[in-house]
């Protein structure tokens, strides 16, 4: 077996699953904050050795949301322009973005 087909630990697995969870529990009308969690996720697992499970329930909450990729990147884009999601919280939290 070559190292390309070994299956990653990704280092945000743990934190990363509460929050496809989340993302899973909202059926229909995500709001900004979903889109753009959604949208940093799947580019953070694309092509990612592993995880496979997350990958596939990043899928799923786009389907449920009846969004294509393209579509979630129009919003998002459109959402980030405005600059109102990512801001640090009243503790000082940052956003994690790697």
């Amino acid at each position: 077996m070559t190292n390309s087909n070994i299956e990653q630990t990704h280092p945000q697995n743990k934190k990363d699953r509460i929050t496809v969870d989340h993302l899973l529990k909202v059926q229909s009308n995500p709001g900004d904050r979903e889109l753009v969690e959604l949208a940093r996720l799947i580019i953070r697992y694309r092509g990612f050795p592993g995880a496979r499970d997350i990958q596939r329930d990043l899928k799923v909450a786009l389907s449920n949301w009846q969004l294509t990729e393209e579509e979630l990147y129009l919003k998002t884009r459109a959402i980030h322009a405005k600059g109102t999601v990512y801001r640090r919280t009243a503790t000082g939290e940052t956003q994690d973005w790697t």
